[in-house]
C-alpha cells in the first residue's frame, strides 16, 4: 500500500512540475504579439527610446523563457535585454551548433528581407544555461528600416 501511495504522489509531482514547466514556457502567439509591439514601438518612438525599452531587462520585451532582440540586415545586434554585452556586435556569421551548423542570423537576414516575415529553426541555449536548446524564432521586419525584431520559443 505504501508503495501505491509513494508511486502516485511522485506521479502527481511529476505532473505539476510539467505543467509548472509548461506554463513557465512562452507561446507562438505571445511571439508574435510582443514582436509587433515592439516594431510599433520602434515606428513610433523611434530607435534610440525603442532599444532603450527593448533592452530593459526588468521590461515587458522579457518574459516566461524568452526575449525581444533586434538586428540590422548587416547582422549587428542592436537591442536586447540578456546579454547585453553582445550588443554592438555583429552575428552575421555565427554558426549554431547543429549539425550541419546553421547561421540563424543570416538565416533571419534573409528573411526579413525577401519575405518580411517568419520563424527561423536553429539552436540557442536558453537564458541562463549554457548548452544550447533548440530555439524556434519569429522575425518581422521594422517598415521602411533596415532591421527587424525578433523573439523565439525553445523545444
Amino acid at each position: 500500500m505504501r508503495r501505491i501511495i509513494t508511486v502516485t504522489l511522485v506521479i502527481v509531482l511529476g505532473l505539476c512540475l510539467a505543467v509548472t514547466a509548461f506554463a513557465d514556457s512562452a507561446t507562438k502567439e505571445e511571439v508574435i504579439a510582443r514582436v509587433k509591439e515592439a516594431v510599433t514601438l520602434i515606428t513610433n518612438k523611434g530607435q534610440d527610446a525603442a532599444f532603450k525599452e527593448i533592452s530593459n531587462k526588468e521590461g515587458k520585451f522579457v518574459w516566461k523563457d524568452t526575449y525581444v532582440f533586434v538586428f540590422d540586415f548587416e547582422g549587428t545586434l542592436l537591442a536586447r535585454p540578456v546579454y547585453q554585452e553582445a550588443i554592438g556586435k555583429n552575428w552575421l556569421n555565427f554558426k549554431d551548433k547543429s549539425n550541419p551548423p546553421k547561421q540563424p542570423t543570416k538565416d533571419m537576414v534573409d528573411l526579413a528581407k525577401d519575405k518580411g516575415e517568419g520563424w527561423v529553426e536553429y539552436m540557442y541555449p536558453k537564458p541562463g544555461e549554457e548548452s544550447p536548446s533548440k530555439k524556434i524564432s519569429y522575425v518581422y521586419r521594422v517598415p521602411g528600416q533596415n532591421l527587424f525584431v525578433g523573439a523565439g520559443i525553445y523545444e
